[in-house]
This record gives C-alpha cells, sequence and structure tokens, in this order.
C-alpha cells in the first residue's frame, strides 16, 4: 500500500471503474488506458497497482515478494491489505496468507477488482488488536498500512514490535516493513529502525538512496543473510521497470545520532500528497 508517485504515472490517461466511499475516505478503482493496469486510489495517496491477473507492477511488493522466497516463508501474515497483490502473488507461490485490514472495503475491492483468491483468510482488525488476539506463530509479519501517506503511529511504536515478535516462529521469523520516504534527509525509515533495533537484534535498510519519493523496505528478525531481491513473478506490464528499480536497491546504515529521538509520523506533520 501507500505506492509512491514515482512507480505510478501521473500523467498518464486514467479510466474510472468505480467508486465507493469508505468509513475511512474515498477510494477510486482505475485503469490505465494504455497498460490495462487497475490502481486503487484512496485519499489521493496510491495504494496498489496490478495487472489483470493481480500481479504487482509496485516494484516495492516484487522486492517483499522475493525476500519472502529467500527466507522461505511459507505462512505469511499481511497487516494492510489494499489491493492485496502481494497476497495473490504469495497464495500464488503456495504460501499460506492472513490478511488483516481495519477497512472491509477493502476486501470487497481486492476480491471483485484485484484478483484476491477467495481462499485467502481475511480479518477485519486493526493490526495491534489481531496480533494480541491471535497466539499463532507465522513465518514472516508484512506491515504496509497506511492512514493516508503515514503508518498509524502505533503501527510503528516499540510496543507493537514487541508484539510483533511474539507472533512470529523464534527459529526463521521475519518482519518486513514498507516505509515511504521522500529523501535522503527524511529519517523516517532509521527511525522506525532504532525502534525495531530495541526489539530484535538484526535490523536492515533496504533502500535506493538519492531518489526523491521512495519506498524503502525494513527488515528485523532472521535476516542477515538476505540479499537485494530480484524480480521472481513478472507481471504483464511493466517488468523492465521493476527490474531496473530492484538492481538499484542496497542495504544502508540506518543508525542514527544519539541526539535524534525517535517521534512518530503523526508528529511530524503530514507530507505532501504523492498521488
Amino acid at each position: 500500500m501507500a505506492t509512491v508517485d514515482r512507480f505510478v504515472e501521473v500523467d498518464r490517461i486514467m479510466i474510472q471503474v468505480a467508486k465507493f466511499q469508505s468509513e475511512f475516505g474515498k477510494i477510486e478503482i482505475l485503469q490505465a488506458k494504455h497498460t490495462g493496469s487497475l490502481i486503487y486510489r484512496q485519499g489521493g495517496y496510491y495504494q496498489s497497482e496490478c495487472d489483470s491477473n493481480g500481479v504487482s507492477v509496485a516494484p516495492y511488493i516484487h522486492g517483499i515478494f522475493g525476500l519472502l522466497a529467500q527466507a522461505r516463508a511459507e505462512d505469511v501474515l499481511m497487516i494492510g491489505c489494499g489491493g492485496g497483490s502481494l497476497g495473490t502473488m504469495l497464495d500464488r507461490a503456495g504460501a499460506r496468507v492472513t490478511i488483516v485490514d481495519i477497512d472491509p472495503t477493502a476486501f470487497f475491492i481486492a476480491r471483485k477488482y484485484f484478483g484476491l483468491p477467495r481462499k485467502i483468510e481475511c480479518h477485519v482488525a486493526d493490526g495491534s488488536n489481531f496480533l494480541h488476539a491471535v497466539r499463532h506463530r507465522y513465518d514472516a509479519i508484512v506491515l504496509d498500512a497506511y492512514t493516508g501517506g503515514d503508518i498509524p503511529h502505533h503501527l510503528c511504536s516499540e510496543s507493537f514490535f514487541g508484539l510483533a515478535q511474539m507472533r512470529l516462529d523464534n527459529s526463521c521469523g521475519c518482519l518486513i516493513g514498507n516505509v515511504c520516504a521522500r529523501n535522503d534527509r527524511d529519517t523516517i525509515p532509521r527511525r522506525i529502525a532504532a525502534k525495531l533495533s530495541n526489539v530484535w537484534a538484526d535490523v536492515r535498510l533496504l533502500d535506493t538512496p538519492g531518489i526523491w519519493n521512495r519506498n524503502a523496505l525494513l527488515l528485523a528478525g532472521q535476516v542477515k543473510e538476505l540479499a537485494p531481491p530480484m524480480m521472481l513473478m513478472p507481471p504483464e506490464v511493466g517488468s523492465n521497470d521493476i527490474v531496473r528499480e530492484l538492481d538499484r536497491l542496497r542495504f544502508t546504515p540506518w543508525q542514527l545520532p544519539e541526539h535524534e529521538p525517535y517521534r512518530p509520523p503523526h508528529q511530524r506533520g503530514r507530507r505532501s500528497v504523492r498521488a
């Protein structure tokens, strides 16, 4: 979710397929006229884009998918649905997938327009509340939940990360989070990494320094041996762009100076709309 506009050309011709008004804002389903790809836009932000088979055309989704393949994650919890393209791809690869989203409209849209398989277990709940309620341990947890342009502050807190750790398999479990960065001076990814490091010994930041408005990936848990991912499931459109973006991903230092305390996104003011 919350794909930055560098991956979705804002000047191309869009056709509105459907629109919905949910408790959490206006949702539009758009179709790119020249490629036929479907786009999930909510509150002015692009949350998902996929081809006619439900395969994402967002490079960061392919990055997460490639990392989960390396980690051999067979039982994955996704917090945040959007169009559900990552769940569709994981299901197609044989993984067991559970998706949690606070907005029930997201599941209806993901199934009706984006091809999310009906066999995927979906729960309408806050991610933190869901983890409190379950006792199951997952191979991986993917955090890709946004309210507008920000991750809800309680989902990037140390207490939430501690709870997530308790719901991961001790031998192979990992958490992967999508964090949007405006530029190299945006410290949000590194600040969240600092919180993760208070829970996990191994925390890594996979990023593309020098690029404005980008998706960075934070990894925690059993992640020391993971390498920058490759595209494993090409979509019908945009494959070359995805390969090019994945080739630019690098593991980068995230440590903060001691004088820079963490502040949740909601205390930093809203970022400009990316879509």
